[in-house]
């Protein structure tokens, strides 16, 4: 029988991370620090304003690029925390989620055959919307020994005549690596020199420790040629409620829009004045410091028990993910996290399923209680001490 399906979408593979979550679906008494989503509950007045939208009725299309009200607040947002003006009404897109954005960026700045550079470790989502797009994915390493930040070297080895874009995912997923701007300055001059344009996915922006995230768009020569992307799931527990947004220069969100409006329509209208709560809200910045204090006790928790069972972890500064080096097991990350899976009922997820580069390596999120990450590393202190070679 014929097959309908298209081959780009059949010859794409299923993400890696779900066979984990389906395994432990099946198992009782499971635990999991494989899930990238917070635990705490969207706060109350963020949920309140939401329920009032929905009994005043406000349950119709807004404007396809979002509420203008909601726009303007995000452009204000992004103005106080990155130091980026953009205009709300020409230069804001309300997404569905940030995820949408990735998509809609790379479709507006690529054709078929262009190339597109995919640093990794990273979200498993670029490559695929990449491949979608027509475009080519090229993955570019990051090392261990660099913290897993990106260099100037990495990406020169690269770079081709064909190349366009630069997806920039940090702070990072899984790695937890953040881009200073010492760092960013680095790799600007080859963005430029290269003329490239970049995907700036800075979903969790607010989410770093003992540092202030720096945005490249930020920098001189960059806002013109760079889409930032980022959204409420993390910094506002908001994950559920699929709202993302993406700021840049007027000729590419212009362009966005076009595909948004096709494709979505809109986001969803309660969605959207519940972001507009979260950012004007005079409980903004208590709301995030309270997520993100009791993250950085979880990440120094997780990260004393790791050192402890001696796999060696450099101190992610961004996100909520630790990435700690299984290599001194002798096992791969699949056999690994595996073995883990069926001898403990722990769920972690291997770090090659975000790159190549990630084999050697878990995910480990710490986006869960200490109660349930201490439940979740004492189990795994006793498959590490299985582990005889390690001893």
């Amino acid at each position: 029988m014929n097959s309908f399906v298209s081959n780009t979408i059949k010859n794409m593979p299923p993400s890696s991370i779900r066979k984990f979550f389906d395994i432990v679906n099946t198992m009782d008494n499971a635990i999991s620090l494989g899930v990238g989503e917070p635990d705490f509950a969207t706060p109350w007045h963020i949920r309140e304003c939401a329920i009032e939208s929905l009994e005043r009725g406000y349950t119709t299309y807004t404007s396809n690029q979002g509420m203008p009200q909601l726009r303007n607040a995000i452009a204000n947002y992004l103005k106080e925390k990155i130091g980026v003006e953009y205009s709300g009404e020409r230069e804001v897109l309300v997404t569905v989620g940030a995820s949408e954005g990735i998509y809609d960026a790379l479709r507006a700045l690529v054709d078929p055959g262009d190339e597109v550079l995919v640093v990794e470790p990273s979200y498993v989502s670029y490559k695929p919307c990449v491949t979608m797009c027509g475009a080519v994915p090229v993955v570019v390493s990051c090392k261990a020994e660099n913290e897993f930040r990106l260099t100037p070297e990495d990406m020169l080895e690269k770079i081709t005549p064909k190349t366009r874009v630069l997806i920039l995912p940090f702070p990072n997923n899984p790695t937890g690596a953040i881009m200073e701007k010492e760092d960013l300055e680095a790799i600007k001059k080859v963005i430029i020199e290269h003329n490239l344009s970049v995907i700036s996915d800075e979903i969790y922006s607010e989410l770093t420790y003992g540092v202030q995230h720096v945005s490249i768009a930020s920098l001189e020569g960059m806002r013109e040629r760079t889409v930032v992307l980022n959204g409420f799931s993390k910094a506002f527990a908001m994950t559920g409620w699929r709202l993302g947004y993406a700021a840049g220069p007027e000729e590419i969100i212009y362009n966005m829009n076009k595909i948004h409006q096709y494709i979505i329509m809109c986001a969803p209208t309660s969605s959207q004045f519940a972001g507009l709560e979260a950012l004007q809200s005079e409980y903004r910045e208590e709301d995030i410091a309270r997520m993100r204090d009791a993250y950085d006790e979880r990440r120094k928790f997780m990260l004393r028990r790791f050192e402890k069972m001696g796999l060696e972890c450099f101190e992610p500064k961004g996100a909520f993910y630790v990435f700690p080096s299984i290599k001194n097991t002798g096992m791969d990350s699949a056999t690994f996290c595996e073995k883990l899976l069926y001898d403990q009922k722990l769920a972690v997820i291997p770090g090659n399923a975000f790159g190549d580069c990630g084999e050697g390596f878990i995910r480990c999120s710490y986006a869960y209680s200490i109660d349930s990450i201490e439940k979740a590393l004492s189990r795994m202190e006793k498959f590490m001490a299985k582990c005889k070679f390690l001893y």
